[in-house]
């Protein structure tokens, strides 16, 4: 395994998508059959990368395991390094980088156009033991599961990480695919997941409930596990085991592009776990990191994202 640097333990070990970005800002609607103006920007971006950057930025060692096309393997390297962290790429030479075009309104609420290149064909290939070396906590983007590949290389970095009593997190990613993969069948795949960190859409496509404190106890009851519900502006919802623990609330933002947001909740809420904080106060942590994220384009800390 090659790394940038070694890591102390305690790190949290990321695996998941790197993706370039085109973030495309649009005041006004989007108008068919012809053109709408909007300001236009690539940044380096997916969903296990912002989360390393992010969980970097507030401190901890962060490690990222991400498969990346060669076609733009030395920028997005740079772009992990200026963000402090620590870089274990799979160069594909087949497959280009993952791209998302990413379509941001004026309130700044954003859809996603998604090719998966690369990352979509992280497997267990990809995987060593000696990735946990050091390592307090593994997150996981939910990307990941929709997958073959994915979800094989799931399976043996989840068994590795519990083997060394490692926490495991995963973030579901999208509720779009979610619908399409199925509840149940996403479900199934969480054992040995200690942690869940959904946003109201992927919650309620997850429970089919509509209520947040609702979707969070059901969530939390069939996944044995603390659910960290992630409401944007709201804060967020923690529940454990059925039972609803509390509200954090989220300090007031006026939101640019919500691009990353919940990345960097879940960066910022890891990086305080391992610090040693209860849910409370790590949900928090998240959530001032969260209303940071949407000041600024595009899904990192803005120093890691400078040219």
């Amino acid at each position: 395994m090659t790394t940038a640097q070694v890591t102390p333990a305690q790190a949290l070990l990321v695996v998941g998508d790197l993706v370039t970005d085109v973030v495309a800002l649009h005041a006004k609607p989007l108008s068919p059959d012809t053109d709408t103006s909007a300001r236009i920007a690539v940044r380096p971006g997916g969903s296990a990368a912002n989360t390393a950057a992010w969980a970097a930025h507030a401190g901890v060692p962060a490690r990222l395991l991400s498969r990346v096309g060669a076609d733009s393997a030395d920028w997005h390297r740079e772009a992990l390094a200026r963000g402090g962290v620590e870089t274990c790429l799979r160069v594909d030479r087949d497959r280009p980088t993952a791209v998302v075009i990413d379509l941001v309104d004026g309130a700044g609420e954003r859809t996603f156009v998604t090719d998966r290149g690369a990352s979509g064909a992280l497997g267990p290939s990809d995987w060593q033991d000696a990735l946990l070396d050091g390592v307090g906590r593994m997150h996981l983007s939910g990307y990941l599961l929709f997958g073959a590949e994915g979800r094989a290389l799931a399976a043996v970095a989840v068994a590795a990480a519990r083997a060394r009593g490692i926490g495991v997190s995963v973030d579901p990613a999208s509720s779009g695919f979610l619908r399409e993969f199925g509840a149940d069948r996403f479900l199934a795949l969480l054992g040995g997941v200690d942690l869940l960190l959904p946003n109201l859409d992927e919650a309620r496509a997850l429970t089919g409930q509509s209520d947040p404190s609702i979707a969070a106890r059901v969530l939390s009851a069939r996944c044995h596990c603390l659910v960290a519900l992630k409401l944007g502006s709201a804060g967020a919802l923690l529940a454990e085991h059925g039972a609803l623990l509390g509200r954090v609330p989220a300090p007031a933002a006026v939101p640019l592009d919500s691009t990353g947001a919940g990345d960097a909740f879940a960066g910022g809420l890891l990086a305080a776990l391992l610090d040693g904080a209860d849910p409370a106060a790590a949900a928090a942590a998240g959530c001032r990191l969260g209303a940071t994220a949407v000041l600024a384009v595009g899904g990192r800390p803005a120093a890691a994202t400078a040219h």
